[in-house]
């Protein structure tokens, strides 16, 4: 005769592991929504705090603007560093670095042609490049260390007081009264305002906490769930989860008009990711942040590459176009089914793996090279 207990068992395993998966995405969704929330409150409190003190709304938007939208990454990953998910650390920013120049800005200029400012390809993109390839040879040796922690993080710190000191030196302050209107930061102060700011900005940090630990433990649920790693999982769910902020930013700037902070959002965010973010990251972790071989034998290069791609692609005619919007958005889907084909191990996955690394990849590369040739030409001309 079966028993309740023996007979009931399977159900209520099946209602348990059904509860748990509604409590995963849950949490995944309620990290996300308090991120974001938290990155906003904390940027405007920050932001009119600074200002209060005499700070120019230049300088805040270098520094207090162009990093908040980057604090999702820093929570998420500093918080995955500190509970020992190195994979998702670093698979968050390759992934947002990935998804901010492919994603963000391909679906921005889809909507409107992005302009590029001289700087960004004098200045920007190239220290977005070296800062790229100097976090791939600190991490050839499948570890991140304290050491290339501040190495990093320092990076950062020296790249920020370079753009105050050059911006204030130029004196555009076009950029920075965009930023002032957005944030308010030309209103006249009432009574106690700093009190409320002071609010917002402790309010967007508690947030910001919050989320990235129901988003990190629900993550870290769902790989295991579904059978990916953590390392998939930061490179995707987690990477476009924390750069809402960007794609809002960038959106939002393009359909306004504002087509150079749609572009600038997008590259100081990467520098940023990857000096602070994983400098950070490397620096609060217990022990070194362990590099899986997947990261440095593919998406590391990936992230190069996209950042690679950028310099020709910006130099022609300083504009990103519709049709290079296209392309960046085409490969940022080809990137995403390639991850999923591999960690699914989907049927003929080999194939096309091939076909990536040796019909695709190259002929993009060639085509960039001449694209970047040709306009190379036109400015001699």
């Amino acid at each position: 005769m079966l028993t309740c207990e023996t007979s009931c068992r399977p159900l209520n395993e099946e209602m348990s592991g059904d509860f748990m998966t509604l409590m995963t995405f849950v949490y995944l969704v309620a990290g996300l929504v308090l991120l974001v929330v938290g990155a906003e409150l904390l940027v405007r409190g920050a932001a009119r705090l600074a200002a209060a003190f005499g700070i120019s709304p230049l300088v805040i938007g270098l520094t207090v603007v162009a990093f908040g939208t980057s604090a999702p990454e820093m929570a998420v990953s500093v918080q995955s560093a500190w509970a020992g998910s190195g994979d998702i650390a670093i698979g968050n920013v390759i992934g947002s670095n990935i998804f901010n120049v492919l994603f963000i800005l391909g679906l921005s200029a889809l909507i409107v042609p992005l302009i590029v400012s001289r700087q960004l390809i004098r200045l920007d993109v190239p220290v977005m490049i070296g800062a790229s390839l100097l976090v791939y040879v600190l991490a050839y040796d499948g570890e991140l260390s304290r050491l290339d922690g501040a190495l990093l993080f320092s990076g950062v710190l020296i790249y920020t007081v370079f753009l105050i000191i050059k911006s204030r030196r130029e004196q555009k302050d076009g950029a920075g009264g965009e930023f002032a209107e957005e944030y308010g930061l030309h209103e006249q102060p009432k009574p106690y305002a700093w009190l409320v700011n002071l609010g917002l900005l402790v309010g967007g940090l508690a947030l910001l906490v919050v989320g990235s630990n129901l988003l990190v433990e629900g993550a870290v649920a769902l790989a295991r769930a579904l059978g990916l790693s953590e390392l998939v999982i930061g490179l995707t769910i987690i990477a476009a989860g924390t750069s809402l902020p960007e794609v809002a930013t960038s959106i939002i700037a393009a359909i306004k008009g504002e087509r150079d902070i749609a572009v600038g959002n997008a590259v100081g965010s990467n520098i940023f990711n990857i000096l602070s973010v994983l400098g950070l990251a490397s620096l609060v972790s217990p022990t070194a942040l362990v590099v899986s071989a997947n990261a440095i034998n593919f998406d590391f290069p990936v992230m190069i590459a996209v950042a690679i791609a950028c310099l020709p692609l910006f130099f022609s005619g300083y504009v990103i176009s519709r049709w290079k919007g296209a392309l960046f958005f085409a490969y940022y889907v080809i990137y995403t089914l390639h991850l999923i084909v591999v960690a699914t191990n989907t049927p003929g996955f080999e194939t096309f793996q091939h076909a990536m690394t040796w019909y695709v990849l190259p002929l993009t590369a060639v085509a960039l090279l001449g694209v970047g040739i040709r306009a190379w030409h036109l400015q001699r001309n």
